[in-house]
Parts: structure tokens; C-alpha cells; sequence
């Protein structure tokens, strides 16, 4: 795992370097979860590094460390992405996993977006849980161009191995908002 943390982190800073980048920090709330997070180039075309920690009220917490390549398709913006996570079940071991996945932007006006996010990893990417699957979804609002409000939809779940229980981490709608520097 350090090995992957490290080359990924190694990447994202060469990739990174010499070009300006926006940064952007957000939270999320759901009836059980916070979802924090914090990015560099996540707005605009080209690599991308994000950061996220999501604490479950009753099944523990994930945290992951992302690099993405995102590309502007007339309006559309694409952003495949991979996830190295550190993963804290309520009623398993610690673990971690690889996740693939992405996510996809759309204009609806000038101020309004659809927004929608997926990653998974099979059991063969992830330690101590059988696999891991993550889904969100949601429209935000953004009446300046420093602040977004959004309301969504997140799912969340470790997938037990062993004979251990599943751990759904986020189950549900969400608000939240976020800064762009």
C-alpha cells in the first residue's frame, strides 16, 4: 500500500508541476455521514489530485487519495479517475483499496449542474473487504464563481469478506458546499 500511495502521489506531483491549478475544499452532510473534501485542478482540464474523508455515524470511515485526467467535451466534463483508499469498517479490519471510476459534468444553465460519480474495486484491489462501490449523484447551485451548493445522492459500501458484515459508510440524500480558489 505504501508503494501505491507513494508512486501515485510521485505522479500526481510531476503531472502537476509547473502549471496553476484551482483549488477547491467542500463538505457534505447526510442524515449519517460528513463527507469532506479538498482538490487541486478538479475545474479544469488536465490532471487532477483529490483528497477525501468520509466518517460514517455507525459503520466507520473512509479515506481516499485520487489522481484524475479531466477532459472537457464541449460543455461535458469527463474525469476518470483512481483511488487509493484507507478503509476503517465499524465491524471489520482496516484495509485499503484500488478503485477505478469517475465522474461526469453537465451544464444546465450558467449557474446549475448535474453531477455524477462512480468507483469500484474488486475483491483482487482490496484488502480485509470483498469489494468496494461508491455512487453519488446531485445538482448544484453556483451563485458566484468562488461558491457552489449542491444536494445529491450518495452510496457508500464496504463489502464484507470472510463471513463479515457489510458496512454501508453513506445511504442517502445529501447537502453541501464548496470554495473554489
Amino acid at each position: 500500500m505504501k508503494r501505491v500511495a507513494m508512486t501515485t502521489g510521485a505522479l500526481a506531483l510531476l503531472a502537476l508541476v509547473g502549471s496553476a491549478q484551482a483549488i477547491e475544499g467542500s463538505v457534505n452532510v447526510g442524515k449519517d455521514y460528513t463527507d469532506v473534501h479538498a482538490g487541486l485542478g478538479t475545474t479544469t482540464p488536465g490532471f487532477a489530485l483529490t483528497g477525501d474523508w468520509l466518517r460514517s455515524d455507525h459503520d466507520g470511515n473512509v479515506s481516499s487519495l485520487g489522481l484524475g485526467y479531466n477532459v472537457a467535451i464541449g460543455d461535458v466534463f469527463l474525469s476518470p479517475t483512481v483511488k487509493a483508499m484507507s478503509t476503517n469498517p465499524k465491524d471489520s479490519k482496516d484495509g485499503y483499496a484500488i478503485a477505478v471510476g469517475g465522474g461526469v459534468r453537465v451544464p444546465v444553465t450558467k449557474m446549475v449542474n448535474l453531477y455524477g460519480e462512480y468507483f469500484y474495486s474488486p475483491d483482487a484491489f482490496s484488502s480485509h473487504i470483498n469489494s468496494y462501490q461508491e455512487a453519488s449523484a446531485g445538482v448544484s447551485f453556483q451563485p458566484i464563481s468562488l461558491v457552489d451548493v449542491s444536494v445529491g445522492y450518495k452510496y457508500m459500501a464496504l463489502n464484507g469478506k470472510d463471513g463479515r458484515k457489510d458496512n454501508v459508510v453513506a445511504d442517502g440524500p445529501y447537502v453541501g458546499a464548496s470554495l473554489h480558489f
